[in-house]
């Protein structure tokens, strides 16, 4: 099982996107209750929801997690 997480760039000059993605890969030989318990992990604790999953021909699957990005402004200037 492989996962990879797409950064999301802040600051000035970044777009300004809603969502940062986690993208799980599954092998075919790899049993699937693993990547449904991997998912619900995700799901409960990161507070990620499942955007798409997709079983590609050879049995190997991949699943889109997102979830929202909160931007949030300093409220104290501290030097």
């Amino acid at each position: 099982m492989k996962e990879m997480l797409q950064p999301v760039r802040t600051g000035k000059g970044a777009p300004n996107r809603q969502y940062e993605y986690l993208i799980i890969s599954l092998r075919p030989d790899e049993p699937a209750p693993l990547a449904y318990q991997r998912l619900r992990e995700h799901a409960e604790y990161g507070k990620w929801e499942l955007e798409r999953s997709r079983l590609y021909f050879g049995g190997s699957r991949r699943y889109w997690l997102r979830r929202k990005v909160m931007r949030v402004e300093r409220t104290l200037d501290v030097y």
